[in-house]
């Protein structure tokens, strides 16, 4: 096929441009440590997946990582809107509350990740941290008050 032609009218026999994988290069620039870059990454996947769970709990973690605990926030209550049972968000959302002081609603997003934890015997730990802190929060509250 000449090249004019495959100006005008394209190359049916030329490969299809492949779609860069921005979710895999966002881990992979955490893992390193560049969470900012991680950060562009998991923006450029959410634009193409604008409801995917995982890759707004991922730009939640990356965000708190950074410090950017207001917009991690948002980021995993958007994912909760989306599916209400995820245990990653309800954690990861607690202890951004607890960070802000707002305990009552920590201590409900803790009960939400207990009521469903993850069976993963990698995550036993991060089950026995929010038993523990769940616990903490319910002997500070007075009597009759919720957590």
């Amino acid at each position: 096929m000449s090249w004019w032609k495959r100006i005008l009218a394209g190359d049916d026999d030329a490969p299809a441009p492949r779609r860069l994988d921005y979710l895999n290069e966002g881990l992979a620039l955490e893992r390193q440590g560049d969470f900012e870059g991680a950060l562009t990454s998991y923006q450029l996947a959410l634009r193409d997946q604008p409801n995917d769970v995982k890759i707004l709990q991922y730009i939640a973690i990356a965000l708190s990582r950074t410090a950017r605990y207001e917009e991690a926030i948002r980021h995993y209550r958007r994912a909760l809107e989306l599916q209400a049972d995820l245990p990653g968000a309800h954690y990861g959302l607690a202890f951004l509350l607890l960070r802000r002081g707002d305990t009552t609603r920590a201590a409900e997003h803790l009960r939400a990740f207990l009521a469903r934890p993850p069976r993963d015997g990698e995550m036993a730990r991060w089950v026995d941290h929010a038993r523990t802190r769940l616990a903490e929060l319910e002997a500070e509250t007075p009597a009759g008050e919720p957590a």
